[in-house]
């Protein structure tokens, strides 16, 4: 299994979620650059997960991740 990893809210301190389900990623990195203001934690639970990827406001991201894209 691959290294996963979800956000945990800066005010809430939960995991943050859609749908009932953890949102995760497979790149610490990558993560923490989309999401500056949300701490990123190693997640290895075996709740339900969404992969960020697959989340609808993520609709209009090209994958996998092209930094040079947002400018």
């Amino acid at each position: 299994m691959s290294a996963r990893y979800a956000l945990k809210g800066s005010v809430s301190g939960e995991l943050l979620t859609y749908g009932g389900r953890i949102l995760v990623h497979g790149d610490r990195g990558e993560l923490e650059w989309l999401f500056p203001n949300e701490r990123v934690v190693a997640y290895d639970g075996a709740l339900p997960t969404l992969p960020v990827r697959d989340h609808p406001d993520m609709d209009a991201v090209t994958w996998p991740l092209k930094k040079e894209d947002f400018r």
